[in-house]
Parts: structure tokens; C-alpha cells; sequence
């Protein structure tokens, strides 16, 4: 799992045991609420296997704005961060492997390896990826249609269309599930 950390950053050989002896490896079910909207994030996450989804409440629906799979991390970084409710829930869609982490080892890290250029290149391309990705959906929704956005899903995004149930990709749409099942059926051609 953090091999490709050891070979990103060989610098710090002599560290990284140390570093991943701070995580701690969880399996947990599908449908396992790691994080609720509301709650104080004291957790960061790295996924080994599974699939996770950010959600939040809206007028009694819950919305989905973004999918997480293997190799990837996953908080409500604005609560972890600044130690304030978190505007968002973190859930399983698979049974998932886990690495967690504590916000003072998390901190601890981050301390000792900002000073390495490539470390911090690195970091920073991570939140500005994110950032991107954020962009990206929020004008999406704006700009394109209900069909626009599941054919760039379907091309940019095809995991998902694979591994994430269609209620929750509606949801990641803006769109009802009803919509999704006709958009489906109308690109397929039947």
C-alpha cells in the first residue's frame, strides 16, 4: 500500500517505517459511516481496496459529489484541518480496506517532509487535482446537460459506472434515479 510512497520519495527511506507504523489498518463493511455531516473529522484515510463516497444532506436527499477508490485519500480536509464540523459524510460502498491516520500524526509528517521541494510539490498538486476536480463538477452542473454529464462520465470515468450502485450516481449527476435509467437507455440505444 505505501510502497509508492517509498518510491516517490526515496529521501526519506530511513523515515517511512516510522511514518506508516502511524496508520492504522481497518477493514470495514459496505454502507460503514466512517465520518457523519456534522461530527469533527479527527480521521484522514488512505484506501487500500474498496470504494468510498462524500456526501452531504439536502432538503431530505442526500447528495453525492465525489467517489474515492484504491490508492487514493480521503477526508473532510476542511474539518480535519481547522477542527470544525465537517460539511460533509464519509461512507463504504464496497467492503473497504483502510489506513487511518490522527490528525497529530498526520501533522507530524507533514512537519518534517514540508521542507522537501518534491514533498511539497507533490502535496500540492494532490490539492489542486482535488480542487480541479471540484471545479470541473460544480460547472458541469451549471453548463451541461443531464446526458452531457453521464457521457463524460462514461468517458472520463468508467470505474464508476462499474463499481458505484446508480442511485448514487444520479445523485453524483444532479439527476433522479428515473432520469438516469432513461439517459441509460436512450445512449445504449434501446
Amino acid at each position: 500500500m505505501f510502497d509508492q510512497f517509498r518510491e516517490r520519495f526515496p529521501l526519506l527511506n530511513h523515515k517511512w517505517d516510522e511514518y506508516i507504523d502511524l496508520y492504522h489498518r481497518i477493514e470495514v463493511p459496505a454502507k460503514t459511516i466512517l465520518l457523519k455531516e456534522g461530527e469533527t473529522s479527527n480521521k484522514a484515510y488512505m484506501i487500500e481496496k474498496g470504494c468510498l463516497r462524500a456526501w452531504f444532506y439536502r432538503k431530505d436527499k442526500d447528495i453525492t459529489f465525489q467517489f474515492f477508490f484504491e490508492n487514493e485519500g480521503i477526508s473532510s480536509t476542511e474539518s480535519f484541518r481547522k477542527r470544525i464540523p465537517s460539511f460533509i459524510t464519509i461512507e463504504t460502498l464496497e467492503p473497504s480496506v483502510l489506513h487511518w491516520i490522527s490528525k497529530d500524526n498526520l501533522d507530524k509528517i507533514m512537519e518534517e517532509t514540508m521542507e522537501i521541494p518534491e514533498m511539497r510539490k507533490w502535496m500540492m498538486d494532490i490539492l489542486f487535482e482535488r480542487q480541479a476536480h471540484y471545479m470541473h463538477q460544480f460547472l458541469s452542473l451549471i453548463r451541461d446537460t443531464p446526458t452531457e454529464r453521464y457521457l463524460s462520465l462514461i468517458k472520463d470515468k468508467p470505474h464508476i459506472l462499474q463499481r458505484v450502485p446508480q442511485q448514487y450516481i444520479a445523485s453524483y449527476l444532479g439527476i433522479t434515479p428515473v432520469s438516469l435509467s432513461r439517459i441509460r437507455k436512450k445512449v445504449s440505444g434501446h
